[in-house]
C-alpha cells in the first residue's frame, strides 16, 4: 500500500538540533519534576502534618515562590519547542490521523497521545499553576478545600491521567529518540513505562480520595 502525501516537515539543520535539545532539556526537567510532585502531593497519605511539614519547607526556603515561575517558564519553552511538530491546522491533523492508522505503530500513536494530552495539560496546567501560586502557601487544608468543591476533583481526575500519560510517552520516546533506549530494549522499556504510568494514575487517584476525608478547619 502507497500513501502519498505532503505534511509540514520543521527545518533541519543546527538550528533544529538545538531546539531539539532544549526541548529534550526541558522535557526532562518537566519528567523529574511531575513524579516529585506527585510523591510531594501522596504525602497527604502518611498525614496531613507530613503534607505541611514538606510544605513549610518549600515555603521557608522560597521554592515554592521561586520555583513556581520557573517551573511555569520550562514548562511554556517546552511547549513553544514542541508545538514546532504539533500539526495545528485541520489538513495537517487530518494526514497525522491518517499516517497513524495507516502505520499502525506503537510508537506512532504515542505521539498522537502526546500531542492530544500537550494541548489539554497546556490549558489545565496553566489554570492549576495560577491557582497554587496565587493562594500560597500550600498547606493541607488549602488543597483538601479546593478538592472537595467537587468541581476541583473533577478537574484533576481528568488532569492526572493527561500528566501521566504525557510524561510516561515522554520519557520513552526521548529514551528512543536518543538512543539511551536501544532497538532490542523497547519491549522491556514500554512495559516499564506502562507501570510506571499505571503506578503514578492509581497513587493520584489514592491521593484525591485522601484529600475528600482530610478535615478542613
Amino acid at each position: 500500500m502507497q500513501y502519498q502525501d505532503t505534511m509540514f516537515s520543521p527545518a533541519s539543520g543546527s538550528r533544529a538540533a538545538l531546539l531539539d535539545l532544549v526541548q529534550m532539556l526541558t522535557g526532562l526537567a518537566l519528567v523529574v519534576f511531575m513524579y516529585l510532585h506527585a510523591l510531594f502531593v501522596a504525602s497527604i497519605l502518611l498525614g496531613p502534618q507530613v503534607f505541611n511539614t514538606l510544605a513549610d519547607f518549600f515555603e521557608r526556603y522560597y521554592l515554592a515562590q521561586v520555583g513556581g515561575p520557573l517551573l511555569a517558564l520550562v514548562f511554556l519553552i517546552h511547549f513553544f519547542m514542541a508545538a514546532r511538530r504539533i500539526p495545528f491546522s485541520q489538513q495537517d491533523q487530518k494526514k497525522v490521523w491518517s499516517f497513524s492508522r495507516l502505520l499502525a505503530h506503537r510508537d506512532t500513536w504515542l505521539w498522537t497521545v502526546q500531542v492530544v494530552t500537550a494541548m489539554i495539560i497546556l490549558i489545565m496546567g496553566a489554570i492549576h499553576i495560577w491557582v497554587v501560586l496565587t493562594d500560597l502557601p500550600i498547606t493541607a487544608d488549602k488543597s483538601a478545600a479546593r478538592i472537595q468543591t467537587g468541581f476541583w476533583l473533577g478537574f484533576y481526575l481528568l488532569l492526572l491521567p493527561m500528566v501521566e500519560l504525557h510524561v510516561g510517552a515522554g520519557w520513552y520516546r526521548l529514551g528512543v529518540k536518543w538512543g539511551v533506549i536501544k532497538s532490542s530494549a523497547r519491549k522491556k522499556a514500554k512495559r516499564a513505562e506502562y507501570y510506571i504510568t499505571g503506578f503514578f494514575i492509581l497513587l493520584g487517584l489514592i491521593t484525591l480520595a485522601r484529600f475528600m476525608f482530610v478535615s478542613v478547619s
